[in-house]
């Protein structure tokens, strides 16, 4: 029996994890610490918080005291560590935030880890899974190759920039002082729990609400799309069978520009209204709902400082080693994404308080 402790597991990426791992290893005690800001939820873990494998605990990735006692206390012998500040217009507007969480809160991790597995002692068998991004490698021309785990890192953003340092650090905790770890680097992540700032549900929501789908520059931009699940898994293969002080890149093999996915989300949601009458009446403000094309609100807005144009990712690694092999392609999660989003309105609008709504009318006007 495994005990995880899980950081950021209530974020959308981490519950994701938190929920696949205990379906798929119901005899394992998994811990969750997580400070609960603006992208954190509770509501991401409705269904297990009352389980008796299971614990939360609200708490920031920077109290290494508190860290060290969850690692004794629970006798925990696998840190995944999600955590992270990870929006990057945030970043730009607010990069001491990002400093703050990705840097000296994974810095506050590895020590916690060093001094209670490797001081210690307490547990015979110990993994630090580092959960990091394919925004460290920087931008990509049209014709360039694929990240592999040996490009040399480029960051564009004070977010990009942030988690480099934080994986230079937890390879050097590695190769320093001797502790087992594994990092992953992923693609842009979408699905069930993606808090609306990003551009997927963003996308989502304001189709919904009959809002300006803001598309910076020429909408171009290209990204490697993950869906959560298929990450969920990368990251459980890497745990089980991850070679320590390894890097892998986990992608879901589905580059697509950003218009690609704007239009497609709109042609989606047209056809959801089309076939079905009630949301014509749940959602009133829709485009779709007053007879009009939801791509008729597309707007086209000025680009964001520094905007990397192509990410992509080279799985080879983590498929030749591991197995691993995305499952979900591009349309189809799409499809299920916006399926999510219409049957759990609620979460969203609890989620997007007024200060949020303020901020994105401040980020993303023309």
């Amino acid at each position: 029996m495994k005990k995880l402790l899980v950081t950021g597991g209530a974020g959308f990426i981490g519950s994701n994890f938190v929920h696949h791992w205990l379906t798929q290893h119901p005899g394992d005690r998994l811990v969750v610490l997580d400070a609960l800001t603006y992208a954190g939820n509770m509501t991401n873990l409705s269904g297990i918080a009352q389980r008796n494998e299971f614990r939360f605990v609200q708490g920031d990735i920077g109290n290494t005291s508190l860290v060290e006692s969850l690692l004794r206390d629970e006798a925990i012998d696998t840190l995944v560590h999600f955590a992270a500040e990870s929006h990057v217009d945030r970043s730009i507007h607010g990069p001491d935030a990002f400093i703050e969480a990705n840097v000296l809160g994974t810095h506050s991790l590895l020590k916690a880890a060093r001094k209670v597995w490797l001081d210690e002692k307490t547990v015979p068998e110990h993994r630090f899974h580092h959960v990091s991004t394919d925004e460290v490698y920087g931008s990509l021309g049209p014709e360039d190759p694929a990240f592999s785990e040996i490009t040399p890192y480029a960051p564009n953003s004070p977010y990009s920039a942030s988690k480099a340092a934080s994986d230079h650090l937890v390879r050097a905790y590695h190769h320093t002082y001797g502790l087992k770890v594994t990092t992953s680097n992923c693609s842009n992540n979408y699905g069930p729990y993606h808090f609306p700032e990003k551009l997927i549900p963003l996308m989502i929501v304001n189709i919904l609400e009959g809002k300006a789908l803001p598309i910076y520059g020429d909408g171009r931009n290209v990204r490697d799309w993950l869906h959560v699940t298929d990450h969920c898994r990368g990251i459980e293969l890497i745990l089980q069978k991850g070679r320590v002080g390894e890097v892998y890149n986990i992608g879901g093999g589905s580059e697509a520009e950003n218009i690609y996915l704007v239009r497609t989300l709109c042609a989606i949601m047209d056809e959801k209204f089309a076939g079905d009458h009630a949301l014509k009446a749940r959602f009133r403000n829709a485009p779709a709902a007053n007879g009009n094309p939801s791509n008729s609100l597309m707007t086209y807005v000025k680009d964001r400082p520094g905007h990397d144009r192509r990410y992509a990712i080279n799985c080879h690694k983590i498929e030749t080693e591991l197995g691993y092999r995305a499952q979900v392609k591009i349309d189809a999660g799409l499809r299920s994404t916006v399926d999510w989003y219409l049957n759990n309105e609620s979460w969203w609008r609890a989620v997007m308080d007024g200060s949020y709504r303020q901020w994105v009318a401040k980020q993303y006007s023309a």
